[in-house]
């Protein structure tokens, strides 16, 4: 029954209802600083990444140009990228007083991130079974630290949207839980855009 005093009726539903509240004003703002703390932490990676991608051991190691599979890392891309609209989608809704449909593209936006994350694994499983671990080169550790911090930033953001659907379900839709999921969709938005510097970066630079 908590924050009941949020609820707002349709009629007065506010047009950005996220940032309708100080404690949602606060939200946004904050969250814009951890972000930039994210952002410095992701160019780091970046960094070490470019600088140690060509450091293996000898001829017997494979090179980024022998390793990827462009497909599977170009599906990859359209479930996060597909999973990242759906999200905007669900905060439409979420700023239209439509709860059903912001819960509906919620779960679609769960169940895209899920894809993208077992496609991942089944990605790092292809690579291990190919003689490229996190130990066998710089350039696997560097390969690994960037890709497994992404990756777990994914499942973060799984576990955190799925809790919001979840608790959605009990409290329904107020300015409260809005300033939440809008949170949570900036969240997804951060690490959609840094999958695509991945691409770019790590896969398609890798095997030219």
């Amino acid at each position: 029954m908590a924050h009941m005093e949020y609820n707002v009726p349709s009629e007065r539903w506010p047009v950005h209802p996220e940032t309708a509240t100080l404690e949602g004003k606060n939200k946004f703002v904050g969250f814009w600083i951890f972000l930039a703390g994210e952002t410095a932490l992701f160019a780091s990676l970046f960094a070490t990444y470019l600088a140690l991608k060509d450091s293996v051991p000898g001829d017997d190691h494979l090179l980024a140009a022998e390793l990827f599979a462009l497909p599977l890392a170009f599906v990859m891309t359209m479930f996060l990228l597909t999973s990242s609209l759906t999200s905007v989608y669900a905060v439409y809704h979420m700023r239209n007083n439509n709860f059903k449909q912001m819960q509906l593209w919620l779960v679609v936006t769960v169940l895209l991130g899920l894809g993208f994350l077992s496609l991942e694994i089944y990605e790092f499983v292809e690579y291990v079974h190919l003689g490229h671990t996190f130990r066998t080169s710089a350039f696997g550790s560097a390969f690994y630290f960037l890709l497994g911090t992404h990756g777990f930033h994914v499942a973060i953001g799984l576990v955190w949207i799925t809790g919001l659907i979840l608790r959605n379900a009990k409290r329904g839709l107020s300015v409260y839980t809005a300033a939440k999921v809008n949170t949570a969709a900036l969240y997804w938005h951060f690490i959609d855009v840094v999958w695509v510097f991945i691409f770019t970066i790590v896969y398609l630079l890798g095997v030219m």
